[in-house]
């Protein structure tokens, strides 16, 4: 049977504390019992529960008969996400009401159906394990950039530092294999909008025939198969960046589409009638060269403006010679490191 973590009981009673806990011994990883709710809040930050059964009456301490709705508030001040299932005996409707009001999940009412009980505390349990699953999926883990110590790299260092917390459009240029994601991301880790996810597309993957649907989104029904809404990068980058790598591969008319876009600062999902504001940072990266392509009439002049408010160019290896050795010691030590990982070690 799949347990719903940790649960913390606090009851005066008891006779009460003890049925509870014996019942829900078989539904949760690990059930706390508390006969007062004094150390309630230093238990919660030992034990971080998914879920609080809380009495609403107590027979010692403040005696206005909101002792619960007074504890709710302490829990909340604590951990403002945590669900809090309030426990009355007195079938008291109205503050059992107010306390949802206040903060609380749900209410029990004594006596209590433990079929219904269980049912309850689960819901409300499960209810933090998706918040936490959702948490660690919008902060993913962020692997530092390797500046390495040759002079060049030192003196991209300092610039990227100080362009990384303005919100200007940027557009990276190097050859394949020179790490232009890997910038990005570093740049997205140091400014003001980290906090959220970097969205990353490649457009050399893209079709012209999918590029709106993929950047802008779309309606159910806009096309055959579109069967639902779908949501596009601008719409997932609110707030965040929006990395577009292999920004030289765009035909000229997706490349007017996503002008149009970034002069309006508005974007319609295809099949549509309205227009949506939106607020991204935008960070294109290619290794083309593009004033070369506007000269040649494949790459538009206007759209390479409103990408390159800053162009920042990584280096060839070449260029950083002293770094070559150094960066081979340090890809070896982490080739060793997860060779470890999976054999248990190794002589």
């Amino acid at each position: 049977m799949s347990k719903s973590g940790t649960i913390i009981i606090v009851d005066d009673n008891k006779g009460v504390l003890t049925a509870i806990q014996i019942l829900l011994k078989s539904y949760f990883s690990k059930v706390v019992a508390l006969s007062s709710p004094v150390t309630l809040t230093s238990v919660l930050r030992e034990e971080m529960p998914e879920v609080v059964l809380l009495d609403m009456n107590f027979t010692s301490g403040i005696n206005t008969g909101n002792e619960g709705l007074f504890w709710l508030h302490e829990i909340k001040k604590v951990r403002p996400d945590l669900p809090v299932v309030l426990f009355t005996a007195y079938a008291d409707i109205e503050l059992a009401i107010r306390g949802i009001k206040e903060g609380a999940t749900d209410f029990i009412v004594k006596p209590w159906d433990n079929q219904k009980l269980v049912e309850t505390l689960q819901t409300a349990a499960t209810s933090t394990h998706n918040d936490r699953k959702t948490a660690s999926k919008e902060k993913p883990a962020h692997s530092p950039m390797y500046w390495g110590e040759s002079k060049v790299m030192q003196q991209l260092r300092v610039l990227i530092e100080k362009v990384a917390i303005t919100d200007a459009n940027l557009l990276i240029t190097g050859e394949n294999g020179t790490g232009k994601e890997m910038l990005a991301r570093e740049i997205h880790a140091l400014s003001n909008r980290k906090h959220k996810e970097m969205i990353a597309v490649d457009m050399g993957t893209i079709t012209e025939s999918l590029f709106e649907s993929e950047l802008f989104g779309h309606i159910k029904g806009s096309f055959t198969d579109a069967h639902t809404d779908r949501t596009g990068k601008f719409e997932a980058a609110e707030k965040s960046t929006l990395f577009l790598d292999e920004i030289g591969n765009l035909s000229y008319r997706t490349q007017v589409m996503l002008l149009r876009a970034l002069q309006e600062k508005r974007y319609r999902p295809l099949g549509d009638t309205r227009e949506y504001p939106f607020d991204i940072r935008l960070v294109a990266a290619t290794n083309e060269n593009l004033e070369k392509a506007i000269a040649e009439g494949r790459f538009r002049e206007d759209l390479f403006h409103r990408l390159n408010e800053f162009t920042i160019r990584l280096p060839l290896l070449a260029e950083c010679r002293e770094d070559i050795l150094p960066l081979a010691d340090f890809f070896l030590e982490e080739a060793n490191a997860e060779l470890g990982k999976r054999t248990g070690g190794f002589d």
